[in-house]
């Protein structure tokens, strides 16, 4: 068996995170959260803190950063939040290796999601911004639209986030 994937994506602030926390909670009273961000400064800490108060007490909080295939979360409702934070510190990692990145998400997500259980997973879509200018930022841009689509074609489901409404991109019976 393998997970229940539910693809939340969408720019940011488009509400991707509050509405992929509110679909977990309607499917368990216990949920887990895996955080893949790191604390680089202090105001990324602000943004993590944020985000745990937002989430509340009925959470259990699993810090990840890089090895998702170690985790086995077998019949829990978990929401991932998310790909781009996971991605970044992977490329971060790999020294901006793209194709060796890329390799190594592919290989976590496959034993990530060989488990059974409920999965929400959040992931921003890069490309449907201003094209950045310069080239590290483009390089990352491209990792996060491979990876995105190497999501989208395993997920149930997919949802895309514009201004805060959900819209329907994939859903399998």
């Amino acid at each position: 068996m393998v997970a229940h994937v539910t693809l939340i994506t969408g720019g940011q602030r488009s509400g991707k995170s509050r509405y992929a926390q509110t679909l977990a909670e309607e499917y368990s009273a216990s949920p887990v959260y895996v955080a893949t961000a790191r604390h680089w400064d202090a105001e990324f800490t602000q943004r993590i803190q944020r985000h745990q108060r937002d989430r509340g007490d009925v959470w259990t909080t699993i810090e990840q950063e890089k090895h998702l295939g170690a985790l086995n979360l077998e019949g829990k409702t978990v929401l991932l939040d998310c790909v781009t934070l996971w991605l970044n510190n992977l490329f971060f990692d790999n020294d901006a290796d793209v194709e060796r990145s890329l390799n190594q998400a592919k290989e976590e997500w496959a034993q990530f999601t060989a488990h059974s259980f409920r999965l929400f997973v959040v992931s921003n879509e890069l490309g449907m911004g201003v094209i950045p200018e310069n080239q590290l930022s483009r390089r990352f841009a491209d990792l996060q639209g491979w990876m995105n689509q190497f999501i989208a074609q395993q997920a149930n489901e997919v949802v895309l986030m514009v201004s805060g409404i959900p819209v329907e991109v994939k859903r399998e019976s």
